[in-house]
């Protein structure tokens, strides 16, 4: 039986080439998002009909309780367990210094990037704490903005500095019932939400200058990595990110 694993924000960019991955190493993936049509483009989008079948939509909204349990229930109801969340739906908003943020974007951006983050946490967590064998392992989509902000970047860098302490805690409290809990902080690959940066971004001494980006199949390729270790073993946390950018000299 195939290790059953749950991909968040599963329509485009890194959960997209993630979820793919992670079928073809063996996982079923139950893609996960707000739009059905971005899901099926997810299935539909590989040649390999036996990789298309390990790929399932389920429809939710992770930033609404109620689409969350609904999420599980059916998820449970129809797999029986769960082995893999890669928890990584996220959202962002235009760069501006705190006092340009409008209340309605700095929770545009923390009802996705960490509420949402923790409902799908916690769900996947009762159901690998409950199940039989016990266990499981969630990957958190940190960032690099966990350690480093950009300019302009207040509710995007404090929803990833909050994912670091939900994974610290969850790998703590996970213990007793072999869950293991690891963050990937990745730093520019290409995906719609780093278009721009060929054309240019904010940079801390106030330039605005083009930055490289990495292929997503990177990234998806550590997501294996990463779940693929046997529950004795974790990658903690992991950084991955376009060699010439801007990040350990950043400042």
């Amino acid at each position: 039986m195939s290790a059953i694993a749950l991909v968040t924000g599963a329509g485009s960019g890194i959960g997209r080439a993630s979820a793919r991955a992670l079928a073809r190493a063996g996982f079923h993936v139950v893609l996960t998002g707000r739009t059905l049509s971005s899901l099926e483009q997810t299935r539909d989008g590989v040649d390999d009909a036996t990789l298309a079948a390990r790929l399932q939509p389920m429809v939710a909204d992770v930033s609404d309780p109620d689409s969350v349990d609904a999420l599980y229930e059916s998820l449970r109801g129809e797999h029986g367990r769960l082995d893999l969340l890669f928890n990584n739906a996220g959202t962002n908003v235009a760069p501006a210094p705190i006092d340009e943020i409008s209340v309605e974007d700095w929770r545009t951006v923390i009802e996705v990037n960490l509420h949402g983050a923790f409902l799908a946490a916690r769900g996947a967590f009762a159901l690998m704490r409950g199940q039989q064998p016990q266990g499981g392992r969630i990957i958190n989509n940190g960032s690099i903005s966990a350690y480093l902000p950009r300019p302009g970047s207040v509710p995007y860098t404090v929803s990833k500095h909050a994912i670091t302490g939900l994974t610290r805690t969850l790998s703590l409290d996970g213990r007793p019932f072999d869950i293991a809990c690891g963050q990937i902080d990745i730093g520019n690959a290409a995906s719609d939400m780093t278009e721009k940066m060929g054309s240019g971004v904010p940079q801390a001494d106030g330039s605005i200058r083009p930055e490289p980006v990495m292929d997503v199949a990177h990234v998806a390729d550590a997501v294996v990595n990463m779940a693929t270790l046997p529950l004795s073993a974790n990658v903690q946390f992991m950084t991955i990110m376009a060699s010439a950018m801007p990040f350990v000299g950043r400042g």
